[in-house]
């Protein structure tokens, strides 16, 4: 168990935080970023950086990882945790914007944990990815914060993933719901 989940943990329920990650998730990202030596790995969807503790405890010494999310108020809460870590970028930016003006390298895993990269601008998101390289989903079981019609939209995301030609994809029915892709 990363250090850093434990505090970041603990100051999620300080806050109360209702969306964070679990420890399932967080052990599987770990995993997967250590397949992935000196990789290149981004997080949309900072949040409280529970899932981020994870993958910065999987990276090598010549890894690293942006993180972005767009409030500021959690962005302040998170950064003081990682900002000794040369290898962590965390910025406080809108995911969507961010990925329509990235013009630099590409990215061995992509977890999308937030709006953008999953319920918009895929193409974009899919495109920094290159072939072997892993796409990141989780929250695809229903969850008790989902908003009406949400449902709907994971469906959708599911089907629209499902009949791409440029990934090879596994649907895991296990913590939230994870899909884990790779590019092809």
């Amino acid at each position: 168990m990363p250090q850093t989940y434990t505090k970041l943990a603990q100051k999620s329920e300080d806050i109360g935080f209702d969306m964070p990650s679990d420890i399932q998730m967080g052990s599987l990202l770990k995993t997967l970023v250590a397949s992935k030596p000196k990789g290149r790995f981004l997080e949309l969807g900072t949040g409280m950086g529970l899932s981020l503790s994870w993958m910065v405890d999987g990276l090598d010494d010549d890894s690293t990882v942006i993180s972005l999310d767009n409030d500021p108020k959690l962005v302040k809460l998170v950064k003081p945790y990682f900002e000794k870590d040369a290898r962590v970028e965390i910025r406080c930016e809108d995911g969507g914007n961010w990925l329509n003006n990235y013009e630099g390298e590409s990215f061995d895993l992509i977890f999308a944990d937030a709006w953008p990269g999953k319920y918009s601008h895929l193409d974009e998101v899919l495109k920094l990815i290159p072939n072997g390289g892993f796409y990141i989903i989780d929250d695809m079981n229903p969850q008790p914060n989902w908003p009406d019609g949400h449902e709907a939209k994971a469906e959708a995301l599911v089907k629209d993933l499902e009949e791409r030609n440029d990934l090879i994809l596994t649907q895991i029915n296990w913590s939230t719901g994870v899909i884990i892709a790779i590019k092809k």
